[in-house]
C-alpha cells in the first residue's frame, strides 16, 4: 500500500537500518515500477509485482506475491507495514524469519471512518481487526508503534515506540527567503482529504484580507474526485497546487512562505496522534497553525511556536492566517522555537537508535 518512497519506510527506517547495520536491507514493494539500486541509502528495492485493480486481489494474490518473494529471499528479519499484511508476517514466522510488525496507525479505531465498509459492519471488523493484532502482537518478535497510544495495545517487551520525527536537515531549503521577505503564502503538504481540513483551508485562504495570499498545496487528493469539489470553492483560485512534490521539492516551498497548516478534524485517531507535518514544519523553522487537540496543545504552546484554531471554522483559521501576517516578527519567533524544540526533543536521530536497538536484539 505504501509508495516505495514513504518517508517514514524509505527515507528514515530502511536508510537507518543500512546505515547502522552495514547493509543488507531490502525494501520489498508492489508498485510494477521494477527493482532499483538505491546507493546513496545502501537499499536495495525489489518490485514483486505490478498493482492490483480491486481491493480483494490486492489482499489475496498481492498478498501472496509478497509472501513468495520475502520467503524465497530467506532474510533474518522481514519487517512489514501494511495491517493486511499479518497473515503473510504468520506465515513466514512458521517458516523461521523473525518478524516485526510496523503499526502506523490506531488501525481498529480507523476502520470505524472506512467509507468503503458499510456502516453495520464497521464496528464488527473493527473488532476482529483488534484482535487479530492481538494475536499477531504476541506471535511476533517485535512491534514498532508509530505513537505511544498505539504502543499501548501490544505487549511492553517487544513493543517500541519509533515517532515519525522528522530528520533535522530534510527539510530546511539550501537558501530559504528570509522570513521578512517572503510572500504572504502558506503552506499544507500531505494527504489531501476532507478529514484533513482540506475545504477549510481553501475556505481561509479566500477569506484572508490581503489579496496576495496564496496556499502553496502539496500532495494528493483522496478520493480522487475530491480536487474538482475543492476547485468550485471561493477560495480556489488563491491556490497554487503543485501535486506531489519531492522532498527537496517540499523543502523549498517550505523555505518560501509563512506558516504551515495542519487542521486535521477531530475523527479517528487524530485527536492523539502525534502530527508528523507539523513538526516539519516547526523543522523547517516555519509557525504553526494547527488543530486545537489537548495533546497538539501541549506541543505547540510548550514550544510556542504557532496558534491552535478549530480546524472545522475556515473563518477562525482565516484569522490566525491574518494575526501572523500582520505580527510577522512573532511569527519569525514561533519558527525559530519550533525548530528549537524540534532540535530537543522532536527529531528523527533518537527514534533510528531505538530501532536499530530492536534489531540488535533480534539479530543477537
Amino acid at each position: 500500500m505504501h509508495p516505495r518512497g514513504d518517508t517514514r519506510i524509505r527515507v528514515k527506517e530502511a536508510s537507518s537500518l543500512a546505515e547502522g547495520l552495514g547493509g543488507g536491507v531490502g525494501l520489498y514493494v508492489q508498485d510494477g515500477k521494477g527493482s532499483e539500486c538505491d546507493e546513496a541509502a545502501n537499499v536495495e528495492v525489489v518490485n514483486t509485482g505490478s498493482p492490483l485493480g480491486s481491493r480483494g486481489r490486492r489482499m489475496v494474490w498481492g498478498a501472496w506475491r509478497m509472501y513468495r518473494a520475502v520467503r524465497a529471499a530467506r532474510p533474518r528479519v522481514a519487517h512489514f507495514h501494511d495491517p493486511e499484511l499479518i497473515p503473510v508476517g504468520l506465515a513466514l514466522k512458521l517458516s523461521g524469519i523473525k518478524v516485526v510488525y510496523d503499526v502506523h496507525e490506531d488501525v481498529p479505531r480507523q476502520i470505524l471512518g472506512k467509507h468503503w465498509i458499510s456502516a453495520w459492519l464497521r464496528r464488527p471488523v473493527a473488532w476482529a481487526a483488534e484482535a487479530f493484532e492481538w494475536l499477531a502482537g504476541r506471535v511476533f518478535d517485535g512491534v514498532v508503534a508509530a505513537t505511544p497510544t498505539i504502543a499501548r495495545r501490544f505487549p511492553d517487551h517487544k513493543t517500541v515506540t519509533v515517532q515519525n520525527f522528522p530528520i533535522l536537515a530534510e527539510l530546511v531549503a539550501p537558501d530559504p527567503v528570509p522570513y521578512e521577505q517572503r510572500p504572504p503564502h502558506f503552506a499544507y503538504v500531505g494527504g489531501i482529504t476532507g478529514i484533513r481540513g482540506s475545504r477549510e483551508m481553501v475556505e481561509a485562504t479566500g477569506r484572508v484580507g490581503e489579496s496576495a495570499c496564496r496556499l502553496q498545496l502539496a500532495g494528493g487528493f483522496s478520493p480522487s474526485t475530491h480536487g474538482d469539489e475543492l476547485a468550485g470553492l471561493p477560495g480556489w483560485q488563491r491556490v497554487v497546487f503543485h501535486g506531489w512534490a519531492s522532498r527537496p521539492e517540499v523543502a523549498a516551498i517550505l523555505g518560501n512562505v509563512r506558516a504551515g497548516l495542519v487542521v486535521l478534524h477531530p475523527t479517528k485517531n487524530y485527536p492523539d496522534a502525534y502530527p508528523v507535518k507539523m513538526f516539519e514544519y516547526m523543522a523547517a523553522g516555519l509557525p504553526v497553525i494547527a488543530s486545537d487537540f489537548p495533546l497538539w496543545r501541549e506541543i505547540v504552546d510548550g514550544a510556542g511556536c504557532g496558534l491552535l484554531v478549530d480546524p472545522q471554522d475556515s473563518a477562525a483559521i482565516a484569522e490566525a492566517m491574518e494575526w501572523l501576517l500582520a505580527h510577522p516578527e512573532e511569527a519569525e519567533a514561533m519558527g525559530r522555537r519550533g525548530r528549537e524544540a524540534v532540535e530537543r526533543q522532536y527529531s528523527w536521530a533518537p527514534e533510528a537508535e531505538k530501532l536499530l536497538a530492536l534489531y540488535e536484539r533480534l539479530l543477537r
